[in-house]
């Protein structure tokens, strides 16, 4: 990898991939990658649930998405990673409705991307999915009350050479100089 950029321009969502398994010992760099992501007062609201059992992964892409979209993909990648937030009453409910800033949402994303962009430098494909059911998920997962599924991230070996499908916005596009 030569820069920062290359490797986040190589970050493409894979909806493909091969049945082979990914080695315990690069699932933990993704999740160190994203444990040491920042968070609002370091309260580290992240817990993550690391699915490599299929058939609770075919349960999770049966049972814990929204209807309308078919995402039965979701079962062939070996590993998925289930986001949850823990919130704590200070920083996350009072600093919350004080400020509007749903911060533990904030937090979760900086940590599911970080474990995108290691599991990308790694060579391995990922997919970010919010069309869940937080409940379904947590009773799948087996996840207190008190942590909610935000997400879950796909994670494998591509079965295809990936290309970016959709183009980006322009800097001019995006950006408001002042």
């Amino acid at each position: 990898m030569k820069s920062f950029l290359e490797l986040v321009n190589r970050r493409i969502s894979c909806r493909a991939y091969k049945p082979d398994p990914i080695p315990k010992e690069m699932i933990e760099n993704i999740l160190e990658a994203a444990r040491l992501a920042p968070s609002a007062c370091n309260r580290q609201p992240w817990r993550f649930s690391v699915i490599t059992e299929s058939n609770k992964r075919k349960t999770l892409a049966e049972k814990g998405i929204l209807p309308g979209l078919g995402m039965q993909w979701i079962a062939e990648a070996p590993v998925i990673l289930v986001l949850g937030i823990k919130k704590s009453f200070i920083t996350h409910s009072v600093a919350t409705t004080i400020s509007g800033v749903d911060y533990p949402l904030l937090d979760i994303g900086i940590a599911g991307e970080h474990a995108i962009l290691q599991a990308t430098e790694m060579g391995l494909g990922t997919c970010w999915i919010g069309w869940i059911k937080p409940g379904t998920i947590r009773r799948i997962v087996d996840w207190p009350a008190d942590i909610t599924p935000q997400a879950m991230i796909t994670i494998g070996w591509p079965a295809a050479p990936m290309e970016r499908i959709s183009s980006r916005l322009s800097k001019d596009e995006i950006v408001k100089w002042q």
